[in-house]
């Protein structure tokens, strides 16, 4: 009855009433101050997780210059329109709303640009669900009208904006574009590489020095963060406080690699080769370096850096005239006459000829029953020793003297000069060439060594086969008194951030072993063919330079096709070699005609008429 009593009280029951009132909201401080104070980094951390969406960024690409500081391969900004698709979300549960409404801003786009948008809704939904975060992009590569288009209408638009990227660019073009190679779209970075979820597109290098040296071209990734809330929006305003946990990474930049290539050089050959197929390299004899590495027909790696549509990058591939191909280092021809010196030498170095050593020449050669002809001369050159024999470039000389000294010394001394072997370039689809011999011929052709594979292999033909650049090494060992080098065409690295370049030295691979008086003997030979009036090569001779070399014509094919590699090596001045060469054009008249000739419009440029304009002799 008390108790009834007291409740009946309205005093009391007000004081209780209160009591339970600021129990509870001493509860609910206590709960706050958990929450807000001791557990707070906790929820702030896990809020920043959930808002973060860490993004891996690339470098910007390393330069790749000449020898002379010209930009072979640089970056220059592409303006993309992209869209943030979280940004255009409709409302309602799913995408189906939002996929309705990006294709709809994607066809207005098109009508205001009058470019096709090439966006399906797989790329959309692949998108939504691998990278939303990050920006769709729509169209690349857009020109300063379509810019000023979209800035007229960019308050209608949500979600659309025009951002600009880094595109590889080639300011000189198709020139050195086998050297250069080309880059396009990079794989997925592995997903240990960083602990970003997303990455902003790379490029990787695909071909010549962008592949070889992309590594050092690529610089090192950096990562950047981006804001969204539950339902992914983006913010564009980062929030300091949140950021304070997620501090960004700057990409670094990666490294500019310099070239041997001499441009002036390079260009002056490519002009010479036009755009039959073919190949020319340069080198200076003194140390290896090559000036110039030329294959035609050419491609333009700019095409390929802005992204070639499918088909067209498929009509490239197709080429019959194969413009991709690297013919300078993965071309493999018989070498023809120019391969003679090499027989020259073998035959001298084994002691069982000389110099003096004569041979008549009736225009053929017979091997049993077998005939040889002399090659366009059906009449004969008449009794030849070795000068007159590397003048004229006498096969049947050149049969007896195979016959003569063996085709092991032949196979030797080719080897001792790097035939068969890759020359080590610092570049990408070097191929070997084939030196033949009894157990290659065994193994592959399941036959003997005979006679006439000797002589084949004299004059440069059979199975025999070699690359430009060996060709041009060969040249260069000529030049130079018997010093073979491994190219080289990087001559250095240099780090754009401390300015610090890495030097990659000549190599000398080793030295001949043979008898200078004997490979003088040689030489002598070789300047006789550019500079005496029934020399094979006189068509490549200056008036006022000493130019030696060599040319050659190679049949291949079906026997009687009329199909010719036509050759020349080249090395000047004579006395104090500058430049050492090797030209080839696949389909021509013979080395004498074909090449020559273009041979002397390079060297001309090069050096007789500074030498013309400076009244040198």
């Amino acid at each position: 009855m008390a108790w009834r009593e007291l409740w009946n009280d309205e005093l009391i029951r007000l004081r209780l009433l209160l009591i339970v009132m600021l129990a509870a909201l001493g509860l609910l401080a206590v709960n706050l101050w958990r929450m807000q104070v001791a557990r707070g980094a906790l929820y702030q951390h896990n809020l920043g997780e959930q808002s973060i969406r860490r993004v891996r960024t690339a470098g910007a690409r390393g330069r790749i210059l000449a020898r002379d500081g010209a930009l072979l391969a640089d970056n220059k900004p592409s303006y993309q329109v992209v869209l943030y698709l979280e940004e255009l979300r409709q409302p309602g549960r799913g995408w189906t709303r939002t996929l309705r409404k990006v294709e709809t801003v994607l066809q207005d786009i098109s009508r205001l640009l009058e470019r096709p948008s090439h966006l399906t809704a797989d790329d959309i939904q692949n998108h939504i669900r691998a990278r939303l975060p990050l920006p769709l992009v729509a169209w690349r590569n857009i020109d300063e009208t379509a810019r000023a288009r979209l800035a007229e209408r960019a308050s209608t638009w949500r979600g659309v904006d025009v951002v600009a990227v880094p595109l590889r660019t080639y300011p000189a073009g198709t020139l050195a574009a086998h050297v250069l190679g080309y880059v396009s779209r990079a794989n997925p970075p592995p997903d240990d590489e960083t602990a970003a979820r997303y990455y902003e597109p790379d490029v990787a290098g695909k071909e010549g020095i962008e592949r070889r040296y992309d590594d050092e071209l690529r610089g090192q990734a950096g990562e950047k963060v981006v804001i969204v809330d539950v339902s992914g929006f983006r913010y564009r305003q980062h929030l300091p406080a949140i950021l304070e946990r997620f501090r960004p990474r700057e990409a670094v930049p990666g490294r500019d690699v310099i070239l041997t290539l001499d441009t002036n050089v390079q260009a002056r050959v490519e002009q010479a080769l036009g755009t039959q197929p073919g190949a020319a390299v340069v080198v200076d004899p003194a140390n290896g370096d090559v000036l110039a590495m030329a294959s035609a027909p050419s491609f333009d790696p700019n095409e390929i850096a802005a992204g070639l549509p499918p088909e067209l990058w498929q009509a490239l591939v197709n080429d019959p005239r194969q413009p991709l191909l690297p013919r300078a280092l993965a071309g493999q021809y018989a070498p023809g006459s120019t391969f003679k010196p090499v027989t020259a030498l073998a035959a001298l170095e084994s002691g069982r000829s000389t110099p003096e050593v004569t041979y008549a020449c009736p225009g053929y050669f017979m091997l049993g029953r077998a005939r040889f002809n002399c090659w366009e001369n059906l009449a004969g050159h008449g009794v030849q020793n070795l000068h007159q024999a590397l003048q004229h470039s006498c096969n049947v000389y050149f049969f007896n003297l195979g016959l003569r000294c063996g085709p092991e010394a032949i196979h030797a001394m080719a080897i001792q000069f790097g035939f068969g072997h890759q020359t080590g370039i610092d570049l990408g689809r070097e191929m070997s060439g084939l030196v033949p011999d009894d157990a290659w011929k065994r193994r592959v052709q399941h036959d003997g060594w005979r006679d006439g594979d000797t002589c084949n292999m004299a004059i440069g033909q059979g199975a025999l086969l070699v690359t430009p650049l060996q060709m041009a090494m060969f040249a260069a060992a000529l030049a130079n008194g018997g010093s073979v080098f491994q190219p080289r065409l990087v001559a250095g690295v240099r780090d754009p951030v401390s300015g610090v370049t890495r030097t990659v030295p000549p190599r000398l691979l080793h030295t001949l072993a043979v008898d200078p008086a004997r490979l003088r003997v040689v030489r002598e030979g070789l300047r006789a063919v550019v500079n005496t009036s029934t020399g094979s090569g006189k068509k490549a001779a200056l008036d006022n330079i000493v130019v030696a070399g060599k040319t050659g014509t190679a049949e291949h094919g079906a026997k009687g096709a009329g199909q010719k590699w036509t050759w020349m090596i080249a090395f000047v001045p004579y006395e104090r070699p500058r430049y050492a060469l090797a030209m080839l054009v696949e389909e021509g008249v013979s080395g004498g005609s074909t090449v020559a000739p273009l041979v002397h419009d390079v060297l001309y440029d090069l050096l007789a008429k500074p030498a013309l304009l400076q009244g040198e002799g």
